[in-house]
């Protein structure tokens, strides 16, 4: 069985710094680019961050460059999202997301919530 589960998410203050994890489990982890998107209230879904399969390349929105990293970690399966100087406007929930690097074949996790408030 497919599983992309994210944690990691909470209340942060204006400024502070978060740490989103995403564990797969039921495919070939090392087989997939990883990404991670987000969806304001309102507004549609979003590319925040992408790594490729063997984390030899990655990219990130506009919106988030120079506070963002994404990385994995094919041993363990999981992919992260380091957060930093946060935003309110960063306020989302996000979502990991996986695609087979030749099949194109995908997955979704169910996200998880980060509220960026004073």
């Amino acid at each position: 069985q497919v599983q992309l589960v994210e944690s990691g998410g909470g209340l942060v203050q204006p400024g502070g710094s978060l740490r989103l994890s995403c564990a797969a489990s039921g495919f070939t982890f090392s087989a997939y680019h990883m990404s991670w998107y987000r969806q304001a209230p309102g507004k549609e879904r979003e590319l925040v961050a992408g790594i490729t399969s063997t984390g030899g390349s990655t990219n990130y929105a506009d919106s988030v460059k120079g506070r963002v990293t994404i990385s994995r970690d094919n041993a363990k399966n999981t992919v992260y999202l380091q957060m930093n100087s946060l935003k309110p406007e960063d306020t989302a929930d996000y979502y990991c997301y996986a695609r087979h690097v030749f099949s194109r074949r995908d997955y979704w996790g169910q996200g998880t919530q980060v509220t960026v408030s004073s």
